[in-house]
């Protein structure tokens, strides 16, 4: 994560826009009153995603089922039908 001050985010706000944006990498903004983070729409939805899958019961145990599964359990893509 790149992290900078107001000032300096001011002065570069394009180049960090742009580079959160392509690649994917946060930036912490510091200020005398706190701070706070840029992150990518891509990253932001993926969060709001996994947020609304967590706080589903079902969804969430099937998710960790899910990680607990190797990979020789599972079905092939091409055998699914979908």
């Amino acid at each position: 994560m790149t992290t900078t001050t107001i000032t300096n985010f001011r002065k570069n706000v394009y180049s960090l826009v742009e580079n959160t944006i392509r690649f994917n990498e946060p930036v912490n903004i510091t200020t005398k009153d706190g701070n706070a983070v840029m992150i990518s729409e891509e990253e932001y939805l993926g969060l709001m995603e996994t947020l609304f899958l967590s706080s589903n019961p079902v969804m969430k145990e099937k998710l960790i089922e899910g990680l607990h599964t190797s990979l020789a359990d599972t079905v092939p893509e091409e055998e699914v039908a979908w």
